[in-house]
Order: structure tokens, then C-alpha cells, then sequence
């Protein structure tokens, strides 16, 4: 392989499913086919066709927890240690982003002290809200701050919350609420001061942020309305949004990716694909349609992952 054609690429939107998992919703009757079919094998087969150096792994939705704390501790503890196996075993071409047993809080305190310490992970992935809580939420308040102890990376990924399920028989959940939700938790944690607060944990939003660029102006309008938020977020809302990062997986078409660029710059931008759902080439062909020169490119594709994740140069 020549250098022009070694694999550069960093995916931070890339879903393993470990045996426990499949089994989990296999028998929950998810409908998630793509990840019941998945394989490492088919990953890195994947990857290759792509470019991909190296996949961030993360758990899929519906996440760890349904409604039992020692089930969810259990179930995050078999996924981390299968995606550290799995890191293992393919030098290089996996990262862990591991799970995390919310809303247990104690459970994922212990996880993240094992992830980390014993499992050595890239970073956590979480949802965006479990049992009608947002990320920012008061209860949670204990691991975001350990998180920022630890200058985590976190990856967000988005669920559908309780409250919003089977809305219209027509619609599928996951059609409008993943979007929707990515936005309630980013507001969450800006609005309740957690990301100010949090300030060295590096928050990665799937979706370019879900509807978050679009109603940015009604975020800086609440800001200015309600001066008691001024404590909340000292710097304004556009400085929080501004310094967070947004993954291009179902955002590689000019509709996103123009409203993500008015609200930040190309540095804040990563390279996602939501394999298995959706193909590593697929998003490569909208970023090279967008028109992004070879810079810009290689910093959405490479290089921003490494500012934050910088163990992965190689």
C-alpha cells in the first residue's frame, strides 16, 4: 500500500455489537438488523473499501439501561471489555468509546474508573437522555464531573426519550427524534451551567448536533431574556455551541453541513458514518460533493480527531 493510499481516515461514529448485546436485542425485538448482522470483519472490510484508519467504537441505541441498574452495570462491563478485546486484537483500527450504565450513577462512576484505568478507553459514550433525563440534569451532576476531572472525551449519541415515543403511527421514532433529542441534551447541558462547568470535557455530537444550528437563534434569545442565565453560561450560548464537536454521519449533504459551517468553523467537525447503518463511503462522496477543499478535508477526515484524540497517530 502507498502512502497516497494508506488508510487516513477517523471515524467517530462507529457501532460494534458485542454478544451480549445482540442477545439483548435480539430479544428485546429492536429491529436493529444491522447490528445483529454485524462482525468485525465486516468493519474492517468496510473500513478498507474506505480509507478508514481507525473506527471509534461505540454502543448503539437503545444503549445499556432498561430499567435495572445490575443488568446495565453488567451489560456496559461486557461491552467495554469487548471493545478492548476488540482493540486488541486489530491494532490500530479500533478505539473504545465506552459505555456507561446511566442513570445509575454509582455503577457508572465504577465504569468509568474501569474503563479508563484498567481498560485504558479513548473516551465514553453516552446517550442522549435515559429515563426522561438529559445530560445536564441535576442527578447526574457526579459523573459529568468526573468526566471533566478526567478531561474525557465524550460521545453523544442521540436516543429517543421516553416521552416521545410512538408519536405517529407513520413516522418512525428514530426519524425526527434522534435529531431532537441531540438538541434537547445540548440545551440541557448548556442551560443548567453543566458544559460551563465542564469546561475541559470534550463533547462530540452526533448528527452535526441534530437541529441545535437551526435554532440557535432562539438559544441566544432565551440567553438574553433570562439574565439570571448569565451564571449558566458567562460567555454566552454561542461560545459553548462554538467550542464543541460535530460528527457528519446523516449530515454529509449541503441542508446540514451549511447550517453547522454558519454556526462553527471547520475545526470543530469530525468525520462520522454511523456504520453499520449507513456506509463509510456514503459520507466520503457527500463531504467531496460539499466542495471542501483537500485542507479542509483532511481536517474533517483526520486531524481534528486528533487534537483530541491523539493517541491514535500513527
Amino acid at each position: 500500500m502507498t502512502p497516497q493510499t494508506r488508510p487516513h481516515r477517523i471515524d467517530v461514529h462507529h457501532h460494534h455489537a458485542s454478544p451480549a448485546f445482540i442477545a439483548e436485542i435480539k430479544a428485546r425485538q429492536t429491529g436493529q438488523q444491522p447490528l445483529m448482522d454485524w462482525t468485525p470483519a465486516r468493519s474492517i472490510a468496510e473500513m478498507d473499501r474506505a480509507g478508514v484508519q481507525t473506527a471509534m467504537t461505540s454502543v448503539a441505541p437503545p444503549g445499556v439501561w432498561f430499567g435495572d441498574n445490575g443488568t446495565a452495570r453488567a451489560l456496559a462491563r461486557e461491552c467495554n471489555e469487548y471493545a478492548a478485546r476488540l482493540a486488541a486484537d486489530f491494532p490500530g483500527r479500533f478505539g473504545v468509546f465506552a459505555a456507561l450504565p446511566l442513570p445509575d450513577v454509582e455503577g457508572s462512576l465504577a465504569e468509568i474508573a474501569y474503563a479508563f484505568d484498567v481498560l485504558e478507553a479513548d473516551g465514553v459514550g453516552l446517550m442522549t437522555s435515559v429515563g426522561n433525563k438529559w445530560l445536564g440534569d441535576r442527578a447526574f451532576a457526579p459523573v459529568m464531573d468526573e468526566l471533566n476531572r478526567r478531561k474525557a472525551v465524550v460521545y453523544v449519541h442521540p436516543t429517543v426519550a421516553h416521552c416521545c415515543r410512538d408519536l405517529i403511527d407513520e413516522v418512525p421514532d428514530h426519524l425526527i427524534e434522534f435529531a431532537t433529542d441531540t438538541t434537547r441534551t445540548i440545551a440541557s447541558l448548556m442551560l443548567t451551567g453543566t458544559a460551563y462547568r465542564c469546561a475541559d470535557i470534550r463533547f462530540i455530537f452526533a448528527h452535526a448536533g441534530g437541529t441545535m444550528p437551526f435554532i440557535t437563534e432562539r438559544m441566544t434569545w432565551w440567553a438574553g431574556v433570562r439574565t439570571e442565565l448569565r451564571a449558566q453560561m458567562p460567555q454566552g450560548p454561542l461560545h459553548e455551541l462554538r467550542r464543541f464537536f460535530y460528527d457528519t454521519a446523516f449530515a454529509a449533504n449541503p441542508y446540514a453541513l451549511s447550517s453547522l459551517l454558519q454556526l462553527v468553523s471547520v475545526s470543530q467537525v469530525l468525520y462520522g458514518t454511523d456504520f453499520p447503518f449507513r456506509g463509510c463511503l456514503e459520507n466520503i462522496e457527500g463531504l467531496n460533493a460539499y466542495g471542501f477543499g483537500p485542507d479542509d478535508l483532511r481536517a474533517i477526515e483526520r486531524e481534528n480527531a486528533l487534537r483530541i484524540l491523539p493517541q491514535l497517530r500513527r
